[in-house]
């Protein structure tokens, strides 16, 4: 049988049919020893082949084949450094959800998700979310930074998922794909997925007011059917961790260096110390992000964020 699965919790896997049978499954110990570097061979996402057992009149799937993914986002595992975490795959569409102080979001996170969308051509749009409750001064903020990505070419779009604000604009993105929500905790991923499709009730907690932190209430990646659309909806990362990227080819998965990247002297400039370096030139001429350029030196001298993630129970 083939199935789509929509929930990942570790050691069993939720999977639909196409006719929309639901089982429970498990994997096969041998995806673990495949070579596949990941705390979780199987992601919300994946297209799986696997066969029915029954057991003391209980009957689920063992998995034994996960089909060719188009796509995925990917990090750094919290626990284990040398492994990754997949965390969704086949994915259409992914929304960013920033939020300024309640809880920061910062341009290094920005960043280093975007690298990673951009290497697996997954495109993003920022979600600038609780404009609702913001100053004057920090709505300048919000107008700063979608101004510096839309000059990129990403899209922002400026919402409240709790009084509704521009929700429809979400929607209409969304219709007939599959897209996954994603950003710090407490940013109100779970908010804004019961602003669109309320009949699935998520639990939402507030933010806490010592830190300034999200609660945790997703525990597990898990993918829903709303009618015109799906949606992946994903625990709260704290940290984004690149893997699996040359030093070389960073600068590519910054749209706005790649384009500048052929006027380079050198071939392969790093765009660090090279002489005539396009990209250092628009940098002293503000023509790129100062922010920018410090997201890219920094994933390229391998400073990591603090990247921990609570309740990512698969790992």
């Amino acid at each position: 049988m083939t199935g789509l699965v929509y929930k990942s919790t570790g050691s069993w896997y939720t999977v639909s049919t196409e006719l929309g049978a639901i089982y429970q499954c498990r994997i096969k110990g041998k995806f673990r020893i495949k070579g596949i570097k990941s705390t979780n061979p199987i992601a919300v996402g994946d297209v799986v082949d696997f066969e029915l057992e029954t057991n003391n009149d209980e009957t689920t799937g063992v998995i034994h084949k996960i089909h060719d993914r188009k796509n995925y986002i990917v990090r750094k595992s919290v626990n284990l450094s040398k492994q990754t975490h997949v965390i969704a795959s086949n994915i259409d569409l992914v929304f960013l959800l920033i939020t300024i102080d309640n809880p920061p979001t910062f341009t290094s996170f920005i960043d280093r998700f975007l690298v990673t969308a951009e290497a697996y051509s997954i495109k993003t749009v920022l979600l600038f979310n609780k404009v609702d409750t913001y100053s004057d001064d920090t709505l300048d903020e919000v107008k700063y930074l979608a101004h510096v990505y839309r000059k990129i070419g990403y899209e922002c779009i400026g919402i409240s998922a709790a009084t509704g604000k521009n929700i429809d604009k979400v929607k209409t993105l969304m219709t007939n794909k599959v897209s996954m929500f994603a950003g710090h905790s407490g940013v109100g991923k779970s908010t804004l997925v019961n602003a669109i499709e309320p009949n699935l009730d998520l639990k939402t907690k507030a933010i806490s007011t010592q830190h300034m932190q999200g609660q945790h209430t997703t525990t597990f990646a898990e993918m829903f059917d709303i009618g015109f659309a799906k949606i992946i909806d994903t625990p709260g990362i704290k940290g984004f961790g690149i893997v699996d990227m040359d030093k070389e080819e960073v600068s590519d998965y910054f749209p706005e260096f790649f384009e500048l990247k052929q006027d380079c002297k050198f071939n392969n400039c790093l765009h660090i110390e090279e002489p005539k370096c396009a990209v250092k030139e628009a940098l002293d001429k503000d023509e790129i992000s100062y922010s920018r350029y410090r997201s890219y030196v920094q994933i390229l001298e391998g400073e990591d964020e603090h990247y921990r993630t609570d309740n990512w129970n698969a790992e």
